[in-house]
C-alpha cells in the first residue's frame, strides 16, 4: 500500500514537472516568435476636423484599408514578420497646423508618411519630413511646387496641376468646342497656379484667354463678373479654387443669365458642388471638372473590389482620395520590403527605384522629381445634381 502511494506521488510530481517544462518551452517559443515580429508605424495626416474633415476621413480610411490588407498578407522585412500600424494626425487643412502635425509624426518614429490633403499643408509638412529624412507620399496634393523644392523625400501618386490643367484645356477646346475663356481664381496659391496651367493649356490647344479675374468670399462682385463676361464675350469660365467658392460663382452666373460652360479642377469636382454649394443653379452638363482617374469612376476589377471593401468596412462609399491613400501606403510598404529595411535612407532609395508597382489607380513609377509617371485624369459633369463620368484622359 505504502509503495503504491509513493509511486502515485512520484507520478504526480513527474506530471507537474512535465507540465512546468512544457509551459517554459511554450513561453520560450512564444518569446522567440515575438522577437521575430516587427511593428512598423506609418503616418497619415489630413484634416480630421473642420470643414474638410469628411475628405480627410475618406483618405484616412483608404490608408486603414491598406494597413489591414498588409497585415493579412503577412509581409516580412529582413526575415521578420511585420505588423503595420497607422498613426493618424490632424492638420485641419492649415499650413501652420500641418507643421505641428508633421513634427508629431516624426517624434512618433513613423517609418514614412502619407499626406497631407491640401497642397499648402503638404508643402509645409514636407519641409519637416525632408529635415528628418523621412519618406512622404502625397495622395492628393496637386500643386506643381511640391516636387520642385529639391526634396529627395517627396513623392506623389496623383497627377499634378500642370497635367490636370493641360488635359482639361485640351478637352474643353477639342471636344466641347469652347474658344474664349474667362479665367478666375480664388487668390490662393493653389487656385492661381491651376488657373495659370489651364491658361497655358488653352493657348497650346488653340483657344483664347479673354479675361482674368480674382474673387474671394469677402469680395464677390457680380458687377465685375457681368462686365467681364459681356465685354469679353466669353463662351466658357474656368475657376481655380474650391467647391464652396465655385458654387457661389455658379449661383451668380445663373442670376446674371450666363449659362456657359463652367470648368474647374479636382477641388471643385466633389459630390457637394451641385447638390449643396450651388443647389439649383447649375444646368445639366454645364460643369466640366477633373479628378485623378479612379475616383468616382469605379470600373476595373481592383477598384470595384476596393469600393465594395470600403463600403463594407466603413458603411459608406469612398468619395474622394481613398484609393490614392491606399496606393500610397501600399507602395511605401512595398519599398520597405524591397529594401529589406525600414531605415529611411534605404526606403527612399527603393521608392525612387519604383518602376512597375501595380496599384489600384494604375501602374506606379516615379520620375526623378518624385512625381508619378503618366498619371491619368477622369473628366466629369453633373446631371440631376449627381456627378457623372465622361471619359479618362492621359
Amino acid at each position: 500500500m505504502r509503495a503504491t502511494v509513493v509511486l502515485t506521488a512520484l507520478n504526480f510530481v513527474s506530471g507537474v514537472l512535465r507540465f512546468a517544462v512544457g509551459a517554459v518551452v511554450w513561453s520560450l517559443l512564444a518569446s522567440a516568435a515575438l522577437a521575430q515580429e516587427m511593428v512598423v508605424q506609418i503616418g497619415h495626416v489630413a484634416p480630421m476636423s473642420g470643414w474638410l474633415a469628411r475628405v480627410g476621413s475618406d483618405s484616412a480610411n483608404g490608408a486603414r484599408l491598406a494597413i489591414e490588407t498588409l497585415n493579412r498578407q503577412g509581409k516580412t522585412i529582413d526575415g521578420r514578420r511585420v505588423v503595420f500600424n497607422l498613426v493618424v494626425a490632424d492638420d485641419a487643412g492649415e499650413a501652420g497646423r500641418a507643421i505641428v502635425a508633421a513634427e508629431s509624426l516624426v517624434a512618433s518614429k513613423v517609418a514614412g508618411v502619407v499626406g497631407h490633403l491640401l497642397s499648402d499643408a503638404t508643402i509645409a509638412g514636407a519641409a519637416v519630413y525632408a529635415a528628418a529624412g523621412l519618406p512622404q507620399i502625397a495622395p492628393s496634393a496637386t500643386r506643381v511646387a511640391y516636387t520642385r523644392q529639391g526634396w529627395t523625400t517627396a513623392f506623389r501618386v496623383i497627377a499634378d496641376d500642370a497635367r490636370i490643367g493641360r488635359l482639361l484645356a485640351r478637352y474643353a477646346v477639342d471636344e466641347k468646342k469652347a474658344k474664349r475663356f474667362m479665367v478666375i481664381d480664388d487668390r490662393t496659391r493653389y487656385g492661381q497656379d491651376l488657373a495659370e496651367e489651364f491658361s497655358n493649356g488653352v493657348l497650346a490647344a488653340g483657344g483664347q484667354v479673354v479675361g482674368r479675374m480674382q474673387v474671394d468670399e469677402a469680395t464677390n462682385d457680380s458687377g465685375d463678373l457681368r462686365a467681364g463676361m459681356v465685354s469679353k464675350n466669353a463662351d466658357a469660365v474656368f475657376f481655380g479654387g474650391l467647391d464652396r467658392q465655385a458654387g457661389l460663382l455658379l449661383k451668380q452666373m445663373r442670376r446674371l443669365g450666363f449659362d456657359v460652360l463652367f470648368i474647374g479642377g479636382d477641388a471643385i469636382c466633389t459630390p457637394d458642388l451641385v447638390s449643396y454649394w450651388s443647389a439649383g443653379a447649375a444646368l445639366d452638363d454645364q460643369v466640366l471638372c477633373a479628378l485623378p482617374a479612379g475616383i468616382g469612376d469605379i470600373g476595373e476589377a481592383a477598384l470595384t473590389q476596393f469600393a465594395a471593401d470600403y463600403r463594407a468596412r466603413f458603411g459608406r462609399a469612398a468619395e474622394y482620395y481613398a484609393p490614392y491613400a491606399y496606393d500610397a501606403v501600399m507602395v511605401l510598404a512595398d519599398a520597405m520590403v524591397r529594401a529589406s529595411s525600414t531605415e529611411p535612407s534605404a526606403v527612399l532609395r527603393a521608392l525612387a527605384d519604383t518602376s512597375d508597382f501595380r496599384g489600384l489607380t494604375g501602374t506606379i513609377a516615379f520620375d526623378p522629381r518624385g512625381d508619378v509617371r503618366h498619371p491619368a485624369i477622369s473628366i466629369f459633369t453633373y446631371r440631376g445634381e449627381e456627378r457623372h463620368s465622361i471619359r479618362t484622359l492621359r
